[in-house]
């Protein structure tokens, strides 16, 4: 049907066929099904609801809210209805979201007002935290109406509950649109929002088999398999697999369409977060106006806390941090206004700390400390964040106990942190004076990166010796592993330079550069570039921090 649409033929069918045949595209192909509304339009059906559902499903969010709107203001009262749960959603997509709230509540349906819970919460109002009371405009207790009301529970539940009855609500919701959710059209997915839910307290399996579902189940159409796709790269992402990470966000963009501000967001975040973990200080300079764009593009929101977050570190890395300040100060005052939920505010106070660490702020690396610990009670993932937290600010202060370091480094990497535990293991390696310390933690990177306990790669192993290379490099004027150039060749390698490309940018010859590389390698006790590059990116993450070569000032007494 749809090559004779595109031939011309179906315009001598009458409109009423051509509605039908609408709705029935409708599930399996919203883009068809709207262009076949739109023909039946022409041919003098009239404009309905449906056909704005149709577009907005099928990704055309400009298409769907000008006919919404106009049938807010002509249609039937039923049409009308529905004409407002459109315009809502596709406000929400674009972050209007108090708009969108106004709508929903307008629409007075059980979905509507439970979509509006969603995003009231989102949005920092606390009077959405209580559940509605009185009789609502009559609706089946269809799937998606029991999904949207779970859905509603599970946010209220992330915010005034334990994150595990949050997780379960929005989980049973993913699960319920599955038969049949193709045609669901969601403001936010419960499969989504189970998966921020399951990032925040560390579920990271959970929230990859949800997304994983969703995708397969088409649940919301085409309008939210971007959403789960960033989501997935996100997941890739915090554990560290930057290569798998960029390749998912690059299939995300591959029709060609623009992204909306939310996706934008998480888009421009991924590329940014990707970038420094690969200590690419050239793609986080190339990307961060891009990114300033995004944010100025989506309002604050609870569930946009992660990219602002990233693009905290990002920003900080670069000495660009002041930028982002006011979307931070909205941010807490967001968290403030709904009594400081612990699942969401963790991972903001976590990335802070990185923040502070990167801008040399040991002040405000102890308020993140002291906020993470307070949290600590909440979640097996705040306790492992606070662990780790109070351990980092002890090695930049030159307190480093090898043990409490390598519980907290892999505790991180058991709650989905992997690059993070690596990193810790790695910072805390190349500050220690101890060499049995060193060649430990040493070796606890390289475990959290992936390389198997014990495997040397028929290299000698990481023994005293090898730690005593390591430690004679300390007599540099860095007092670090690495000299002043071999950081400079470090972080040119990272960025993906040949041998010759950094000669000419240091002014030597690619033979030294060479050299150079050769001489870290045998310093770290790497048995292949590989390794040597995976162990260069936790040694050089935080060499823009003017912490990393001298210890932070002790805390005063509380």
């Amino acid at each position: 049907m749809r090559s004779l649409l595109a031939a011309g033929v179906l315009g001598d069918c009458p409109a009423p066929t051509l509605a039908a045949a609408a709705e029935e595209a409708l599930a399996d192909d919203p883009a068809f099904a709207s262009e076949l509304f739109a023909a039946a339009t022409a041919a003098g059906w009239p404009a309905s609801a449906r056909q704005a559902l149709a577009a907005a499903l099928a990704g055309n969010l400009d298409g769907a809210l000008r006919l919404a709107d106009r049938l807010l203001a002509t249609a039937a009262p039923t049409d009308r209805t529905e004409a407002a749960m459109v315009a809502a959603t596709a406000l929400a997509h674009r972050g209007h979201a108090g708009r969108s709230v106004e709508l929903y509540r307008w629409a007075g349906t059980s979905s509507s007002v439970a979509f509006a819970t969603v995003g009231g919460l989102a949005t920092g109002d606390p009077a959405a935290a209580r559940p509605p009371t009185g009789d609502l405009a009559g609706e089946p207790p269809t799937l998606h109406a029991s999904a949207a009301r779970l859905m509603a529970d599970g946010v209220r539940e992330s915010v005034t509950g334990p994150p595990t009855a949050a997780l379960s609500a929005l989980v049973q919701a993913a699960a319920l649109l599955e038969p049949d959710g193709r045609a669901a059209l969601l403001p936010d997915s419960p499969a989504a929002l189970a998966a921020l839910t399951a990032v925040h307290c560390g579920e990271l399996e959970v929230a990859d088999r949800v997304l994983h579902r969703a995708l397969t189940a088409g649940v919301g159409g085409p309008l939210m398999a971007r959403r789960h796709r960033l989501l997935q790269a996100w997941i890739l992402m915090v554990r560290g697999q930057t290569l798998a990470a960029a390749e998912h966000l690059a299939t995300v963009t591959v029709d060609g369409r623009p992204l909306e501000s939310r996706d934008q967001l998480f888009a421009a975040a991924l590329r940014m977060g990707i970038g420094r973990r690969n200590s690419d200080l050239g793609a986080l300079k190339r990307g961060w106006e891009q990114a300033l764009e995004a944010v100025v593009r989506h309002p604050v929101d609870l569930f946009t806390l992660l990219p602002l977050g990233e693009l905290a570190i990002a920003g900080a890395r670069l000495g660009d941090l002041a930028r982002l300040e006011p979307y931070l100060r909205e941010a807490r005052s967001l968290l403030g206004r709904l009594g400081e939920p612990a699942l969401w505010s963790v991972p903001l106070h976590w990335s802070g700390l990185h923040a502070a660490i990167l801008i040399d702020e040991p002040v405000a690396a102890d308020e993140h400390v002291a906020a993470l610990l307070a949290a600590a009670g909440h979640s097996r993932y705040a306790a492992v964040v606070a662990a780790a937290a109070e351990s980092w600010v002890e090695v930049l202060r030159g307190v480093v106990d090898p043990v409490r370091v390598e519980a907290a480094a892999r505790g991180l990497h058991d709650t989905g942190l992997c690059w993070d535990g690596a990193r810790l293991a790695g910072q805390a390696a190349i500050r220690t004076s101890d060499r049995r310390a060193m060649t430990t933690l040493l070796e606890c990177a390289r475990v959290l990166q992936g390389r198997p306990a014990g495997s040397t790669g028929g290299q000698r192993p990481a023994t005293a010796a090898g730690a005593t290379q390591v430690a004679d490099a300390n007599a540099g004027p860095t007092q670090q592993g690495l000299s002043d150039r071999e950081y400079e060749v470090a972080e040119l390698v990272l960025a993906g330079l040949t041998y010759r490309e950094i000669g000419d940018r240091l002014f030597i010859s690619a033979k030294t550069v060479e050299h150079h590389v050769a001489r870290m390698r045998n310093r770290l006790n790497c048995a292949n570039r590989a390794e040597l590059l995976a162990l260069l990116r936790t040694v050089v993450a935080d060499r823009a921090s003017n912490a990393a070569g001298q210890p932070w000032p002790q805390r005063s007494p509380r």
